[in-house]
């Protein structure tokens, strides 16, 4: 059962003449990611500053494990601020520390007692994570703005928190980074139980990990739901913020995006069922992407999809096409393509298919990497979700192939 872990009851703030918060009423539920999206100057950051004490509302309540924030004592108030890590937008490093100092900070105030060996292993931990060894002696006058938001990140997780909060987290960096910070996000997640809730406008990639999408709009909740359904959303005001921000291709593949791809299947079954022009679908994973995280880094797990992405574009006819469905997964639409010929494309790849391609070959050694490919042929009744279910069922046609020296 879904636990609420923070709540927003009747949410009023405002600055001045300026109403920011009307009336908000939202639940972050344990475990999940929730991202908040909206206009800017709608209240995003205001909203978030109000779950860590920064701010505080003019009028309702803010419970946090259930408990209301205004009925807490300051010890209680600061005992439960410990499991909250902050991540502001500007990523607001300490300028006369250098760059493993920063990190080390949340380490060494506020009644920690970490030995120093723990505080080394931690920092050293984190700096591998985001790659930023070459650079933990430099001042933040010293990096570049991409560079500066991995070393906010990196400090808001050294302590292991259980939740959480990204003000736009991934400004300023490239696709490969991004990527790899949303991959962070869902690896940490799945590991650690972790909360996170995230402030961003980089959608559609915000649909590929998030659990729940909130859109504040005007001060007050407008939508409230999955990734799924906020792009059956009707309500107007959404439509034309989502379609004004949400870009033709995916960043980091140079694919088609998860919508995209879904309005080719579409089409591809109106053909099905006027002209009885069959195709059929072929479903990419890279089966073991978190071990290569973990082994080699993030960043070094989304080249491998990049550069996996590349791979397939050149293997497709010019009438198919491929678009990226999730984190780990690209969906290639096969047009005029009977199940059979949805095979030997899969069979083609797996031979073809060098672990070179996706790795240099200096990082690749003792590294495997594991790919299915599930394939099915559409019928005239078909629906997406059954297509993909059928064709990544082990019963059915499925294969995996492992790249390696």
């Amino acid at each position: 059962m879904r636990k609420i872990l923070i709540h927003f009851e009747d949410i009023f703030k405002t600055f001045g003449a300026n109403r920011v918060l009307r009336g908000v009423k939202l639940s972050i539920f344990q475990g999940e990611v929730t991202t908040i999206i909206g206009k800017s100057g709608v209240g995003k950051s205001v909203l978030l500053k109000h779950i860590i004490g920064l701010l505080f509302p003019d009028a309702g309540e803010i419970f946090l494990y259930g408990r209301p924030l205004s009925k807490m004592k300051k010890a209680e108030i600061d005992e439960l601020k410990g499991k909250f890590s902050y991540v502001f937008q500007d990523a607001a490093l300490f300028d006369s520390m250098t760059v493993y100092q920063n990190i080390a900070m949340p380490l060494r105030g506020g009644g920690a007692s970490l030995a120093k060996l723990e505080i080394k292993k931690r920092v050293e931990e984190k700096l591998q994570l985001f790659e930023l060894q070459a650079s933990q002696d430099k001042y933040p006058s010293q990096i570049s703005g991409g560079m500066k938001r991995r070393v906010a990140l990196a400090r808001a997780l050294v302590t292991d928190p259980e939740v959480v909060l990204l003000d736009e987290p991934t400004t300023g960096l490239d696709p490969i980074r991004r990527n790899a910070v949303y991959s962070m996000i869902v690896d940490l997640q799945k590991k650690f139980n972790l909360t996170v809730v995230m402030i961003s406008h980089e959608i559609p990639d915000i649909f590929y990990f998030s659990q729940r999408i909130v859109m504040l709009d005007e001060g007050r909740i407008r939508f409230e739901g999955t990734p799924q359904e906020i792009r059956r959303f009707s309500d107007p005001v959404v439509r034309q913020f989502i379609n004004g921000l949400e870009r033709p291709r995916d960043a980091l593949t140079d694919m088609a995006t998860r919508i995209s791809g879904e309005q080719k299947f579409h089409e591809e079954l109106a053909r099905l069922r006027l002209h009885r022009i069959d195709f059929s679908v072929v479903i990419l994973t890279v089966e073991n992407l978190a071990e290569i995280n973990e082994t080699l880094g993030h960043a070094i797990g989304q080249t491998v999809l990049k550069n996996f992405a590349a791979q397939i574009k050149q293997r497709l006819d010019v009438t198919d096409t491929c678009s990226r469905y999730s984190l780990d997964k690209i969906l290639v639409v096969l047009h005029n393509a009977a199940m059979e010929e949805a095979r030997k494309f899969s069979t083609r790849l797996s031979r073809e298919l060098r672990l070179e391609d996706l790795l240099n070959k200096e990082i690749s050694n003792n590294i495997r990497i594991r790919i299915s490919a599930g394939y099915a042929q559409a019928e005239e009744d078909s629906l997406l979700k059954e297509v993909l279910t059928k064709a990544e069922s082990k019963d059915s046609m499925y294969s995996e192939f492992e790249l390696t020296h």
